[in-house]
């Protein structure tokens, strides 16, 4: 039914202009909804509120960091983008297909694109030309990152710091932000542990750091930003096939989106993220893609 519909789209969505004007994508590792929905996260739970929300979106198997923001920005499952390692493995090179950078490059090469991450392993999505600023507590060019920064991990309030200036003078058209915090916190300390909650609560804070931004920028009316995980968690992992840590939130505010929706949709995967993505900057969507747009969130 999946294949289906979107064929019956496809034609739409390749003759539409585009829906926004900006598209942010904020990941918050580890972020297991029931926790999440818990935590001390005024932005979070504002932005869900007033867009559109699920709390039962669903990662990749295995439900591992690298892999699964993987499809997040590749739009396909892991059989296709075959990233199946977890850590930063600089003889293995960038992945092989293509990302929403390279496809967003391709069909709107003036627009500035951005990646903001907490962990240095996200460089395997990085190509030369796809993205405009790759920064992971500081910007990086094309040189091999040194074998000292190999284990690099960038607290979210640093992350949150580096965006905020590219954010307001570049105003870019599309920009991922990652928050690795919560994750750091489950593995020392346990999902759902007093730490994590801690996690969770400067996070949000990072994210409204964000939000400030978007807004100085004069963009924010004509943006689109989605909230969402790389997985879940449970105990001191995340990497069993269970619902704890496969289920994600996925949630969407701003510009074209249905106001304070529930979405029904009960089968939206992070692969989807990319694909929606795509749609909303009027990038045609690659005939390989696993992922569909999220249409439900957003109005007719």
């Amino acid at each position: 039914m999946r294949f289906i519909a979107l064929l019956l789209a496809f034609p739409l969505l390749s003759a539409a202009a585009p829906r926004t004007g900006h598209v942010f994508v904020l990941s918050f590792d580890g972020g297991n909804p029931a926790i999440i929905q818990q935590a001390d996260m005024p932005n979070f739970k504002r932005l869900a509120t007033e867009g559109a929300h699920s709390w039962q979106a669903r990662t990749i198997l295995p439900s591992k960091t690298l892999p699964s923001h993987t499809s997040m920005l590749t739009g396909v499952d892991i059989a296709k983008h075959q990233i199946d390692w977890n850590d930063f493995f600089p003889l293995r090179g960038a992945v092989k297909v293509p990302t929403v950078f390279s496809l967003i490059e391709a069909a709107h090469p003036d627009d500035a694109t951005g990646l903001f991450c907490g962990k240095i392993k996200f460089r395997h999505l990085w190509t030369p030309g796809a993205i405009d600023v790759f920064n992971c507590g500081s910007t990086y060019g094309p040189e091999p990152i040194p074998a000292s920064e190999e284990k690099k991990l960038v607290p979210a309030r640093l992350v949150a710091e580096q965006a905020v200036p590219f954010i307001q003078e570049k105003k870019p058209q599309f920009c991922f932000i990652h928050f690795p915090d919560a994750d750091t916190a489950g593995h020392k300390f346990g999902w759902g542990s007093p730490e994590q909650f801690e996690a969770f609560k400067v996070t949000d804070q990072a994210l409204g750091q964000v939000l400030a931004a978007i807004g100085k920028a004069g963009i924010l009316e004509t943006s689109t930003i989605i909230l969402t995980a790389d997985h879940g968690g449970s105990q001191k992992n995340h990497f069993n096939p269970i619902p704890s840590d496969t289920m994600i939130p996925w949630i969407v505010w701003g510009k074209g989106v249905r106001k304070q929706h529930a979405i029904l949709k009960d089968s939206i995967f992070t692969y989807d993220t990319a694909a929606t993505v795509l749609w909303l900057l009027d990038v045609p969507l690659p005939a390989r893609f696993d992922g569909e747009p999220v249409l439900e969130a957003f109005n007719d």
